[in-house]
């Protein structure tokens, strides 16, 4: 998607913001809470974390070396989120907070991609935790708007919304037309991005459409 200037500083600023945040709770968690399981699924707490470091640290061309090495870009990103997730608690948080300002911006996908990534993924580190995931419902709005586009890549296929229709509750805002989903902005994001723990907070009939997709 193409973003003036001014809109692209502003997604910079609150990649930055989310990632400040998370590298405060890691650097607070004991170590059950760092292995407890995320809604990422194969992944805890502390290898998500290590993964959104590997996002700007290996960066994309980074992530295909590997997935060549390991026969598939997820595979490829899975090893590395592993092989950082080895380094201390403290200094995964340390990266992420001296590093926050990292503009990630990859082929294609450019900076909303990133956005996504540290909003879905800060909500698969809080909620397992009992933690509160509240992010800006502008911000999840663009969130939106990436993952119904047609720049969205790796996240889940297109045809996961095919025929459905997204309302957001927060701003009021629609993305695509069909069978209608309703709900909290973020119960939107992290139901399309395949964590069904969202379902319970979304209503209409795309909700049963959407998750048989999931499976």
């Amino acid at each position: 998607m193409r973003l003036s200037r001014e809109e692209r500083d502003q997604v910079f600023a609150a990649v930055a913001d989310e990632r400040r945040s998370i590298a405060a709770l890691i650097a607070e968690l004991d170590a059950d809470q760092l292995a407890t399981a995320s809604l990422c699924a194969g992944w805890d707490v502390k290898t998500v974390a290590a993964h959104l470091v590997s996002d700007f640290e290996d960066g994309f061309w980074g992530f295909l070396a590997s997935g060549l090495r390991h026969g598939g870009i997820n595979r490829g990103i899975d090893a590395l989120a592993r092989s950082r997730a080895q380094c201390p608690a403290a200094d995964i948080a340390e990266t992420l907070r001296s590093r926050a300002d990292y503009r990630l911006s990859p082929p294609v996908t450019g900076p909303l991609s990133g956005l996504t990534d540290v909003l879905v993924h800060g909500a698969d580190i809080r909620i397992p935790l009992g933690l509160p995931h509240l992010p800006d419902p502008r911000h999840v709005a663009r969130v939106l708007d990436f993952l119904t586009s047609r720049t969205q890549l790796g996240f889940f296929p297109h045809r996961r919304l095919r025929g459905i229709a997204l309302h957001d509750e927060d701003t009021g805002r629609i993305w695509g037309e069909g069978r209608p989903i309703t709900g909290p902005g973020v119960a939107l994001m992290l139901a399309v991005c395949g964590r069904t723990v969202a379902f319970d907070d979304l209503a209409g009939d795309g909700v049963t459409v959407l998750r048989s997709r999931l499976t």
